[in-house]
């Protein structure tokens, strides 16, 4: 049965998606992350890289991630087991929307505690409690707000109510109407910081750190990391993006919507660094610290510059709204499940996931404190949380999925669904079956340590794998000569 056809609410337009979407990919990671390694690993060579990487990985595992939540219309469960159905395939399929789903809500159960820590410093810029001498002082401020579960709990609290006050008024009224200022407004208050950092005295040499073209920097380790930035940073695997597309209408064009999605993440990520690393250049601090760059050098950049706590608020503000569009989007899909199945209103559906997202993120902020010492093989609760989604569910959800759409559904539906001529089908459904699924094998692989590839040295066994995977992908599946022969339906 193609559920299309069923009632379910839609966003009000392509924007709204659009929006929605790029604030769950843009989240605390690409404020800090990305501008890093990009500057680490090539400047404008690891941008080209990691450009080619999303095209191979990221986009192709977007488009089919929102096809069949179009097509399935329902949650990350109901949406994968309709598809497979109309396929006349195993509902056991439906095990993928199930890990998806849970690994959404299993990564908000820790990121609400680092959403809090944005939220806390907003309040000690806005309160004249972030200051100091130097760094040390700032890693004290850093280790204090942790070591408090009094405090750290009111903020992670504070980040769970609002993401369910969000969402529990619906996709249009709550999660539609507050993304469309919310991602404006995070793209105006980057630009006043690029321009704060223009006359900082380290413009310069922030955009020569980003974007000169050293291909002698980009080393193996920079392919793996723009290979694996390209695949997690749209928020792929995690049910999100599946559900959200499960509400695009049917006349949007889900190619150009992704490749909106994705050059909008890209762009914020590339302008998030032309508001950072000119405070800290200016300043003689590190660009390599990470998480420490936002939370201790930054700060005591801040402080030492004219109008440092206006716009240090302004960052952190801007920052705080970058993690709440994110944590709105991994709640989602339990939350459409719940709905869609359980027969909840969506405001019980909202703030029942809430209470039980609180009680597991309770345990992720003791993590910090007073269960520092609660570890399993040397792991707390948030280590674990951290571990599992990112080295094991996501990359495992994104490779089922990829599998499922290539080989095993036929492929007339997710033809009519795309709405692709011949020559972009073509290209799609080969990086589904092959690119894609050699990129995230590669990500598995490496994140668990498994095998640490160098393209250098390696790159031959890379390519006689994807020969063999085409190889047998074709003996497999004789359809895909038919498919491609088959004209694309309006």
């Amino acid at each position: 049965m193609n559920s299309a056809t069923q009632p379910r609410t839609q966003w009000l337009g392509r924007w709204g998606f659009l929006l929605a979407a790029t604030g769950s990919a843009v989240g605390l990671g690409n404020i800090w992350k990305f501008p890093y390694i990009t500057g680490e690993f090539g400047g404008g060579a690891f941008v080209l890289v990691y450009l080619a990487c999303i095209l191979a990985v990221g986009v192709p595992v977007m488009m089919t991630e929102i096809a069949f939540g179009r097509r399935g219309r329902g949650s990350p469960i109901d949406a994968i087991r309709r598809v497979v159905n109309e396929s006349g395939g195993s509902s056991a399929w439906s095990l993928i929307g199930w890990m998806a789903m849970l690994c959404g809500f299993l990564i908000l159960s820790f990121y609400v505690v680092v959403a809090g820590w944005s939220f806390s410093y907003l309040w000690k810029m806005l309160s004249g409690g972030l200051s100091g001498e130097n760094v040390d002082d700032m890693v004290a401020v850093f280790v204090a707000n942790n070591e408090n579960p009094l405090n750290l709990g009111f903020w992670s609290t504070l980040v769970t109510l609002l993401t369910m006050s969000i969402v529990g008024r619906g996709v249009q009224e709550g999660i539609e109407k507050n993304v469309s200022w919310m991602m404006p407004g995070l793209v105006v208050m980057l630009l006043v910081l690029i321009v704060y950092g223009m006359f900082s005295g380290g413009f310069g040499e922030a955009v020569t750190f980003l974007f000169s073209f050293n291909a002698g920097s980009l080393s193996s380790e920079g392919m793996l990391a723009a290979l694996g930035h390209a695949f997690f940073t749209l928020s792929l695997a995690s049910g999100a993006i599946l559900t959200y597309g499960s509400y695009l209408p049917k006349k949007a064009s889900i190619a150009r919507t992704t490749l909106g999605v994705a050059a909008a993440d890209t762009v914020v990520a590339l302008m998030a660094g032309l508001a950072i690393f000119p405070v800290i250049f200016a300043n003689g601090m590190d660009p390599s610290q990470g998480p420490g760059l936002i939370f201790m050098s930054l700060p005591l950049a801040f402080d030492a510059m004219p109008l440092g706590t206006l716009f240090g608020i302004l960052f952190f503000a801007m920052l705080s709204m970058a993690a709440l569009t994110s944590s709105i989007s991994m709640v989602e899909a339990t939350v459409s499940w719940l709905c869609d199945n359980k027969g909840l209103s969506r405001r019980a559906a909202a703030w029942g996931t809430g209470i039980v997202l609180w009680l597991v993120s309770t345990l992720a902020m003791l993590s910090f404190n007073l269960g520092a010492d609660w570890t399993l093989a040397g792991k707390n609760v948030f280590d674990w949380l951290d571990y599992l989604t990112a080295r094991w569910m996501m990359p495992l959800g994104g490779l089922g999925t990829v599998v499922l759409a290539g080989f095993v559904l036929k492929s007339d539906a997710f033809r009519e669904e795309l709405g692709l001529s011949p020559l972009p089908y073509t290209l799609w459904l080969t990086m589904v079956r092959y690119v894609s699924p050699l990129g995230i094998l590669v990500v598995f692989t490496d994140a668990l340590g498994i095998y640490s590839v160098t393209f250098a040295a390696h790159w031959p066994w890379l390519l006689a794998i994807l020969v063999v995977m085409v190889a047998v992908g074709e003996g497999l599946s004789p359809r895909l000569r038919q498919a491609l022969a088959t004209p694309a339906r309006s």
